[in-house]
């Protein structure tokens, strides 16, 4: 008898501190998530949705392009599309900021630089962050006077927003 309660003591002994690691963990998670959203700037698994845009308009050197595609070199969607944003753009003034290493970016420039305007380096990160961009690639359409009319992250859902102006 001794020994069948020495081992249940055991037991719930290993069970306690079992308890209070896994306490432990789940109180580490917490502080992470925490942490991870405040490097976000806002709260996970929140989406963005680029149309809190429209209605702004675009900072004073930006300002004359009338189609706006958002770039970044380590996105592989900003790859697919860039050739799309090139066929989009040749009718219009367009320009494309490409965010990231600038040496990295040869590829997205050779898609998108016959037909439109480059910006790249730290003033592509400047007009990224003025506008408050949150996902790559997101797309712009703006009027005459330089004010947001339509953003997207896909030019088919763009181009079905705003018509061209």
């Amino acid at each position: 008898m001794p020994f069948l309660i020495a081992a249940v003591v055991l037991v719930g002994v290993l069970c306690l501190i079992d308890l209070v690691l896994t306490l432990a963990v789940v109180r580490r998670l917490r502080e992470h998530t925490a942490e991870l959203e405040r490097l976000a700037g806002r709260p996970a698994l929140m989406p963005y949705d680029p149309g809190v845009l429209v209605g702004r308009t675009l900072p004073h050197d930006v300002a004359g392009a009338r189609l706006v595609g958002f770039f970044d070199v380590g996105c592989d969607t900003c790859h697919e599309r860039a050739p799309q944003f090139a066929v989009e753009a040749k009718d219009q003034t367009a320009l494309a900021i490409v965010a990231g290493d600038a040496g990295a970016a040869g590829d997205l420039i050779e898609m998108v630089g016959g037909v439109a305007n480059v910006v790249t380096g730290d003033d592509a990160l400047r007009i990224v962050h003025a506008l408050g961009i949150e996902a790559f690639p997101t797309f712009l359409r703006a009027d005459a006077d330089g004010r947001i009319v339509a953003a997207h992250t896909d030019l088919d859902d763009l181009a079905a927003a705003a018509p061209a102006t």
